[in-house]
């Protein structure tokens, strides 16, 4: 309002002075010269008349308009050169997209190549550099078995490069547009921030790590020391009284684990996150289904400790163990395995060996020892001297192989039945691995050795039958 009050008395004024300037000019123009007062009446009217038009031009914003104009026509000009900057930028970027996607392609492809080719190489060589692997006569892996776990390594390996790469590739595809940006920027981060993290960790734990390897060098050295005084132990170049020879292979296991135990305890705490809930969590969890589920274990165990140290047998021994007779060939802290002389294999848990009775057939064969006696029985009629049936039995035992002439063999009866009596013969053996074979051999001889003399090993026994009340004589 105040705008158009001031602009209607600009107009005003205006008119007014025009009305005023043609009512006073026919006076100038009867004289024919103007006099001085009006000269300066018509300059001020004149200087009256450029402030009025400066100030309509002003208030009416022509100026502002023609300003505003020139602005906007200089802005489009701006924006077409924008538009036409911009197109060549994104043109630019989809050709740099292009060439790094293709880049990429090209060394996944070569990535890919050159694992098939070392596949191949592993393929052709594998049969003579790859050998199996053998640890003390025993083969855990074959060769076959070693290239196809090297081959699933490389696999793993290419695939885990491969995807890496297109994990990379998005989010540099994604950096070179604004409106992506963003984006790409974050999913930098999910895969920069967890390898940034590992590596900072990993330095971190330099001298935790440092720490275990020390100590478990020291562990290694220590073990072999006492490897090396308990095999001078069992080779016998050093004695100690009281300490057997055969105890000290199992008496260096124990140490071994009791002190690899104390390493476990003492490298505990520089394990990585040993000291959250969830590790701690983990480590009392384990701890609770080694303790439920290991109670036959721990039972073998020290079971395996009281045979140990009871020496009830060693490993070579033929030995006899709930009716089954075999040579121990194997004797660990869990269970003993003996091998019998038809080549089976049986095992027994060291806690049901600790119940049992065990017969040794090796202590009666050492050096300050007369021998393991062998003896069988037979039954004769008492109408056969018992002189003759000795000296047939002691004669069919020194002509067996292995029986030994000293101690000589000897015969005792251990029964006397109604119609016959039973003979033991007895021989003295070192041998105890050729027990059957002696047995075998034995009989032969006893049964020659009443051929030539003309007698009938069978024995009469009478059998009553009730219901026909009558004796009936049988011949075994």
């Amino acid at each position: 309002m105040k705008k158009n009050a001031a602009l209607f008395l600009t107009v005003f004024l205006f008119l007014s002075s025009i009305l005023s300037l043609a009512q006073e000019s026919p006076a100038g123009l009867e004289t024919g010269e103007p006099s001085a007062e009006h000269s300066s009446q018509a300059a001020a009217d004149t200087s009256l008349l450029n402030e009025i038009k400066d100030e309509i031009i002003n208030e009416t914003g022509i100026e502002k308009i023609l300003k505003e104009g020139k602005v906007k026509t200089e802005n489009n000009e701006s924006v077409i050169n924008t538009s036409e900057e911009e197109e060549k930028q994104f043109i630019q970027r989809i050709a740099s997209v292009i060439i790094i996607i293709v880049s990429l392609a090209a060394l996944v492809w070569l990535i890919w190549f050159l694992f098939n080719l070392l596949t191949k190489k592993i393929d052709d060589a594998g049969g003579e550099k790859i050998k199996p692997l053998v640890i003390k006569n025993l083969k855990l892996l074959t060769t076959k078995q070693i290239i196809s776990i090297i081959h699933a390594l490389l696999r793993l390996f290419k695939y885990f490069l491969t995807v890496f790469i297109l994990f990379l590739t998005v989010p540099l595809a994604f950096s070179f547009f604004p409106s992506t940006k963003e984006l790409a920027t974050t999913m930098f981060n999910h895969i920069l921030t967890p390898v940034k993290n590992i590596a900072i960790g990993i330095v971190k734990y330099i001298p935790n790590l440092v720490t275990i390897i020390i100590i478990i060098v020291i562990t290694r050295y220590v073990l072999r020391g006492i490897k090396l005084f308990t095999t001078q132990i069992e080779r016998g170049k050093l004695v100690i009284p009281g300490f057997y020879a055969d105890w000290a292979a199992p008496t260096y296991r124990i140490l071994q684990v009791l002190l690899w135990a104390f390493t476990v305890a003492v490298v505990y705490p520089y394990l990585p996150g040993s000291d959250s809930r969830a590790f701690q969590g983990v480590s009392v969890f384990i701890g609770i289904i080694f303790s439920l589920g290991s109670s036959n274990a721990i039972g073998n165990l020290v079971a395996g400790l009281v045979i140990t140290y009871m020496r009830p047998f060693k490993i070579g021994d033929r030995v006899q163990i709930k009716d089954i007779t075999g040579f121990v060939v194997e004797k660990t802290l869990m269970v003993v395995r003996l091998k019998t002389h038809k080549n089976e294999y049986v095992t027994f848990p060291n806690i049901m060996i600790l119940g049992s009775s065990i017969i040794n057939y090796n202590t009666s064969s050492d050096e300050d020892e007369d021998g393991l006696i062998l003896h069988t029985e037979i039954s004769f009629g008492y109408s056969t001297p018992w002189q003759t049936v000795h000296e047939i039995l002691i004669n069919a035992a020194l002509a067996t192989e292995f029986v030994l002439k000293k101690p000589k063999p000897f015969v005792l009866q251990t029964k006397l039945d109604d119609f016959y009596a039973c003979y033991q013969i007895n021989c003295y053996t070192k041998e105890v691995a050729r027990i059957p074979g002696i047995y075998a051999e034995l009989y032969e001889n006893i049964q020659n050795g009443f051929k030539e003399a003309g007698l009938d090993m069978t024995t009469p026994y009478y059998e009553i039958s009730i219901g026909r009340k009558e004796k009936t004589q049988k011949l075994n």
